[in-house]
């Protein structure tokens, strides 16, 4: 009898639990065109390169390397829950050549990175990660900004004034 009830009693949680998570990722943001609840449109999260785009108009410095995919991304976190959506990768004009030699092509001492998340909080989780792996290591601090659900990873080769123009550009992303 006791095995009965427990066997009832875990079907009717599976049933229940079951029903609640009818968030599929198609229906848990709203689209661009929807709109919410204030009856305002629903923004999109931005993606890494429009993200850039914004950014160089400011920082002049900054060039666009690459894109990160699935097939390249040194991390493997594109795609992965809870990580970056989109990400891109640049140089900067004033980090010399001969401080990054022998660096890899995407890296972020060459200038930096963007990583897009779904949302804020996935971008700042990622933040105090790599402040977390990095502070004991001087040799991989970076700069890190984060603004809505946009994390900017700017090179420590640059100056805190020069990197100072990456987190003004960040916080006028929209």
């Amino acid at each position: 009898m006791h095995r009965t009830f427990t066997t009832a009693s875990v079907a009717a949680l599976l049933v229940s639990l079951t029903a609640c998570g009818g968030n599929s990722p198609s229906n848990s943001t709203a689209d661009a065109h929807e709109p919410t609840r204030s009856g305002t449109l629903a923004s999109k999260p931005l993606t890494a390169r429009a993200a850039f785009e914004k950014m160089s108009t400011t920082v002049r410095t900054a060039n666009l390397t690459g894109t990160v995919t699935t097939q390249n991304d040194p991390n493997h976190l594109l795609g992965r829950p809870n990580e970056y959506t989109s990400k891109v990768t640049f140089s900067d004009s004033w980090v010399s050549a001969v401080q990054v030699t022998g660096a890899d092509p995407g890296a972020v001492e060459r200038g930096g990175a963007i990583e897009a998340f779904a949302n804020p909080a996935d971008a700042e989780a990622r933040a105090a990660y790599i402040r977390g792996v990095t502070k004991s290591l001087p040799a991989l601090a970076e700069y890190d900004y984060v603004h809505g659900s946009v994390l900017v990873r700017v090179s420590h080769y640059l100056t805190p004034k020069q990197a100072a123009q990456y987190e003004s550009a960040a916080a006028a992303l929209d």
